[in-house]
């Protein structure tokens, strides 16, 4: 995917987190088309999520049946201004713990982590700045974003 007006583009590689994962069994990372049923009416289909073995009984075979550990959105023309509104207050609201924005068109990552009654300021990291991503969901996963963005 190249972002409009930039020489970069996303080369996340989504196995980076499911290789991780594979070494180190906490959880299970699922990529789109699956969805997260919070309820009849808020379903919703992320780019990339993560379920932790803690909350697999969220399981099913078509989807999962409540809030996952975290969710990646990928930010796109079409769904951004949803992505960034709707979506993120439904993901803070319902108890996910992490939502990662990943933003192409700067090589920026939002992370937003869960305060108690629903998300806190975001945490904003840049490829231009060499910064790299972590979570507490899964201890020792290093994400430096100049691997997720390359030339």
């Amino acid at each position: 995917m190249k972002p409009a007006g930039s020489g970069l583009k996303l080369t996340y590689d989504p196995m980076i987190i499911g290789g991780w994962l594979e070494t180190h069994p906490l959880g299970r990372p699922f990529y789109a088309p699956f969805d997260v049923v919070f309820s009849k009416y808020d379903v919703v289909e992320p780019d990339l999520l993560y379920v932790s073995n803690e909350r697999s009984n969220a399981l099913t075979a078509p989807n999962v049946q409540g809030a996952p550990d975290l969710v990646i959105e990928i930010g796109s023309p079409g769904t951004r201004k949803r992505d960034e509104t709707i979506e993120r207050n439904l993901y803070g609201r319902s108890g996910v713990s992490e939502y990662w924005f990943v933003d192409p068109d700067i090589d920026v990552i939002r992370a937003y982590r869960q305060g108690g009654e629903g998300f806190s300021r975001p945490i904003e990291l840049s490829r231009e700045a060499g910064d790299v991503l972590t979570t507490t969901l899964m201890p020792g996963l290093d994400l430096p974003l100049a691997r997720i963005f390359r030339e």
